[in-house]
């Protein structure tokens, strides 16, 4: 049996409030759920997804150039189905919503075109946030999120 995990894909709307006094207003849509069968802890599915996204840039509108780009959280969301996914069983898509897959782990990758930024969370047993960064930042605490994990 293996380590399940899901991967929701949350689309976020920051928009400054009409009230300078006052936070911006956020908005989280999630798009869709990607379970993973196996390999779902840390040191597999985490840092598998963390290298995928910080290898990319978070645009609203496709340039030239040779760099990969995740034009929105729909356009990013498919790129990570298309990188994981290579034949029948292991991935599964989702609707938004879906829980309790008998998961181990949850990654939220939000994404705020606006502010062009991919954030990275992981919550592990318990509803217990392990991370909360960029992925960059996941790749370079892989071994102390472990050790938070144990």
């Amino acid at each position: 049996m293996g380590t399940r995990s899901l991967t929701h894909f949350i689309e976020r709307q920051t928009e400054p409030s009409k009230d300078k006094r006052r936070k911006p207003i956020v908005k989280d849509t999630e798009i869709v759920v990607m379970y993973r069968q196996y390999d779902g802890y840390p040191s597999g599915h985490g840092i598998e997804l963390a290298e995928f996204l910080a290898d990319g840039e978070m645009v609203n509108g496709i340039g030239l150039g040779n760099k990969k780009v995740f034009n929105g959280m729909g356009c990013l969301a498919a790129q990570v189905v298309a990188e994981f996914k290579s034949g029948p069983g292991g991935i599964y898509l989702h609707p938004a919503g879906t829980t309790d897959c008998w998961e181990e782990y949850d990654y939220y990758v939000i994404g705020d075109t606006n502010a062009k930024e991919i954030i990275l969370k992981c919550v592990g047993y318990g509803g217990k946030v392990i991370f909360e960064g960029t992925p960059k930042e996941f790749i370079e605490q892989l071994e102390k999120i472990e050790k938070i994990n144990k």
